[in-house]
């Protein structure tokens, strides 16, 4: 392989590393203040865990500069294959598995073992262990740290076992939680920490992350729109293979009673699609302009009444839609009810 062949794929790698700017650009603003603890809260899709990796990073890196680590030390390159001996990283099971970051060894055994499933909240064995985690000494001497993700996934039991540690922390341990509901924690958690409220890009600079993410103009306007204008969401929808075609024709599909529409969601992406739609059909008869589908994607929308009554039906199924019912059956009866709905003229 050619030396410029090289370089080119280094460059390359970098870019796709590089934090997108409205990221890069709120990170450098907190690593401009001083604080412990910092509680990151906005919409999910608007990068709460990549400012989060984005100032641990920073804190722990061996040369640190005011526009974050520099990406190339012993420090850096431990964050990056998930093995730094000065961070803990604290998210449900799931996630961590999903994330490519490892189990604490117990847990891993007893899943392993068929024991128990993985967790979908933060556990509060898991807790526990990252306070004693901040109570050790530095393994590098640059401190220590501590992320909580999502952070609303903490019940009370497991928040309280942080809440000591949160209001008289050990002098080189900093925490950042991150969340996307904040006003599920307790208030206890949130007086003690620093808040900041995710920033919300532009159009412009949303549309030109995506492109250097691949993804084509047409189709990364047809998935931010699909997102709610969501950068990390509508990246996450074209990792997914999901089509902005697919994802135009659903309406109406839904309305056919199609059920092939949703055949490639899982039951809890098929519920959150047709609420979507719900919002769009519940805008469009409150005089407003839809925000997930085009206009003309849309079907005629039905009377009010009846899009409530569906609007309050998917936030019940979506509260169990995590259960091991029968896919199959559960996708056929969300579109048979929404069928109903978007049919019912009365």
């Amino acid at each position: 392989m050619s030396e410029a062949m090289n370089e080119a794929m280094s460059e390359s790698a970098s870019a796709a590393k590089a934090a997108a700017p409205w990221i890069a650009a709120q990170r450098d603003a907190l690593l401009a203040q001083r604080g412990h603890a910092w509680l990151l809260q906005g919409p999910s899709g608007m990068g709460q865990f990549s400012l989060s990796m984005e100032l641990v990073r920073a804190w722990l890196c061996d040369a640190p500069t005011p526009h974050g680590a520099c990406g190339q030390c012993q420090s850096c390159h431990g964050i990056d294959v998930h093995v730094h001996a000065d961070l803990c990283v604290l998210m449900p099971e799931t996630q961590m598995i999903e994330l490519g970051w490892p189990l604490p060894e117990k847990a891993q055994s007893e899943i392993d073992d068929k024991k128990r499933k993985p967790s979908r909240e933060i556990r509060v064995e898991a807790m526990r262990d990252a306070v004693e985690f901040s109570q050790r000494t530095s393994a590098r001497g640059r401190g220590k740290a501590v992320l909580v993700y999502p952070a609303e996934q903490m019940n009370h039991v497991t928040a309280n076992a942080l809440l000591k540690t949160l209001e008289e922390p050990p002098g080189d341990v900093r925490f950042v939680l991150a969340t996307e509901a904040a006003h599920e924690l307790l208030p206890t958690i949130r007086s003690r920490c620093m808040g900041h409220t995710m920033q919300w890009p532009t159009q412009a600079q949303m549309l030109e992350w995506l492109r250097g993410q691949g993804i084509a103009g047409d189709t990364a306007a047809a998935l931010l729109r699909a997102s709610g204008g969501r950068p990390e969401d509508a990246l996450a929808l074209a990792r997914s293979g999901r089509s902005p075609q697919a994802w135009a024709l659903l309406p109406k599909a839904v309305a056919r009673g199609d059920v092939s529409a949703l055949s490639d969601l899982s039951p809890p992406q098929a519920i959150e699609a047709l609420q979507k739609l719900c919002h769009d059909l519940l805008s469009v008869q409150a005089g407003a302009e839809p925000r997930y589908f085009s206009p003309g994607d849309l079907p005629r929308a039905p009377a009010m009444i009846q899009l409530t009554r569906w609007a309050k039906a998917l936030s019940q199924q979506a509260r169990t839609a995590d259960h091991p019912f029968n896919g199959g059956l559960m996708l056929e009866a969300l579109v048979a009810q929404a069928k109903n709905a978007l049919n019912s003229r009365h």
